[in-house]
């Protein structure tokens, strides 16, 4: 399986993250990278396709936003990384602002996703791995591997949170329906919904989007993903998702993950694109599903069983020492 990943997505390092009330270390660290890298064969770095695809699911302010916020940041007299501290949750509204703080918050829905000087560059071309997974698979590929981080799924068209700037996931899926593929699905498998994808193509038919994920009553990002949302207008039908407990082990998974596989081959899709999270493995320091190491490639052979085109997008996973090896495990099933 070929596999693309670019230098510069490990710039990214914030200090600290805003976590259970206080400051804690940054979990999704650039040493994620390492730990998969030394367990796969070699990558390829993806090729630069610019802006336009990701202008394609991404609001052009919110990008403008995300180039410009370290700068302004440090322009306001400020050290470290940007934090949002306030958040317009009623009656927002296009009003036009220039302070640094509410501009983070007008495009953040969290504080647990610092802007630091790279946030940006890092996600760029985690958006570019993506694209050139979903381009290789265009091409002919069976399935390809974007080695992505950050991560994406939580970052909506205008907002940024969950560690994620750019929805890498959007971006390839979208670029599948550019490139002609008249209807593309999306599964997610990662611990935590994945709510900007989902808000992405809320009110769309043509990506349909599959979320089996840890029950939002109890887990981030609580206000998305709950079972009774379906998508709305042309979108309605074309969203499902597959809320389950703590403590979720393999049999409970797959089977949730077959229902979804079940759907994604009775819509229609010509391609796929996974949102993979290796944070539902027993070990992840914080999430609370009991997965394997062993049991992903099983997983992943049930996902290549539906016998559509695929590109793998590495979204979370945070025990360090682990991920290697669950990824390839995970890639081998393929």
């Amino acid at each position: 399986m070929r596999v693309f990943h670019d230098s510069r997505q490990r710039l990214h390092a914030p200090a600290e993250e805003l976590h259970n009330g206080g400051f804690t270390a940054y979990a999704e660290k650039p040493e994620r990278v390492d730990a998969m890298l030394a367990a796969l064969a070699a990558t390829e770095r993806p090729e630069d396709r610019g802006l336009a695809p990701v202008l394609a699911v991404h609001d052009a302010g919110y990008i403008r936003f995300l180039q410009d916020a370290p700068r302004l940041w440090r322009e306001a007299g400020r050290t470290g990384d940007a934090i949002p501290y306030a958040f317009p949750v009623v009656g927002r509204r296009p009003v036009r602002l220039t302070r640094i703080d509410a501009l983070l918050g007008r495009y953040a829905f969290d504080a647990t996703t610092p802007l630091g000087s790279h946030a940006f560059e890092a996600s760029y071309w985690s958006a570019q791995s993506a694209l050139a997974a979903a381009h290789a698979v265009l091409s002919g590929e069976r399935a390809a591997f974007a080695l992505c981080r950050p991560p994406g799924h939580h970052a909506g068209a205008d907002y940024c949170g969950g560690y994620c700037h750019i929805n890498a996931a959007a971006v390839a899926a979208q670029a599948m329906r550019d490139a002609g593929v008249g209807r593309v699905a999306v599964l997610d498998i990662d611990y935590h919904h994945g709510n900007g994808t989902q808000d992405i193509f809320w009110t769309r038919g043509d990506v349909f989007y599959a979320s089996v994920h840890a029950g939002p009553a109890t887990d981030y990002p609580f206000y998305w993903g709950h079972a009774d949302e379906v998508g709305e207008g042309e979108g309605r039908g074309a969203t499902l998702n597959l809320p389950l407990p703590r403590g979720t082990r393999l049999d409970s998974f797959r089977r949730a993950q077959g229902a979804a596989l079940d759907a994604i081959a009775r819509c229609g899709a010509g391609a796929l694109v996974v949102s993979f999270g290796a944070d539902t493995w027993a070990g992840d320091p914080i999430s609370h599903f009991a997965l394997e190491t062993d049991d992903y490639a099983l997983l992943a052979r049930d996902i290549a069983g539906v016998g559509l085109p695929t590109a793998v997008v590495m979204e979370g996973g945070y025990a360090v020492d682990a991920l290697g090896a669950n990824v390839a495990s995970f890639l081998s099933g393929f």
